[in-house]
């Protein structure tokens, strides 16, 4: 059965970038739960915990942690209890080896965050509607691989 809404977390350090995120995401035509976290260790708390709901997507900022990010990010995809979490890092500025480094530990959506709230309001969008279509279609989310 799918669910009409999307469980998502948002896990960055910047209070601002938060409210920025929250308000795009709750003024999506698709419906959406958001829990916020402002450091990784509570959400990898919280998702490791035993009753956890376990979200369709993850955005992490890749700047909250740096290279702790990477090896979070590698931890959740290694269990399979995430394997249905569609993963989106997302930062101001990535090297190439940022980037590649991203990918290969398990990112599903590499996004360029924006400088301004229009396009900003566009890369999610865009990030959401082809993650609620692999949601509802039931696609295999491992081939799930996009750059914004």
């Amino acid at each position: 059965m799918i669910k009409e809404y999307l469980n998502v977390i948002l896990t960055d350090g910047d209070e601002g970038n938060v409210i920025l995120f929250k308000n795009i995401l709750q003024n999506l035509r698709i419906q959406v739960k958001i829990k916020s976290f402002c450091n990784i260790k509570d959400m990898m708390d919280h998702l490791n915990a035993k009753d956890a709901i376990i979200p369709e997507i993850l955005f992490l900022n890749f700047n909250i942690s740096q290279k702790n990010c990477i090896s979070y990010l590698s931890e959740l995809k290694a269990n399979d209890k995430f394997d249905h979490m569609t993963a989106i890092i997302y930062s101001d500025h990535l090297s190439s080896e940022d980037e590649e480094e991203i990918f290969v530990n398990g990112a599903n959506v590499l996004m360029k965050k924006p400088d301004n709230y229009k396009d900003l309001k566009k890369n999610v969008t865009e990030i959401m509607t082809v993650a609620w279509q692999y949601h509802t279609s039931g696609l295999n989310k491992n081939n799930f691989i996009m750059k914004v």
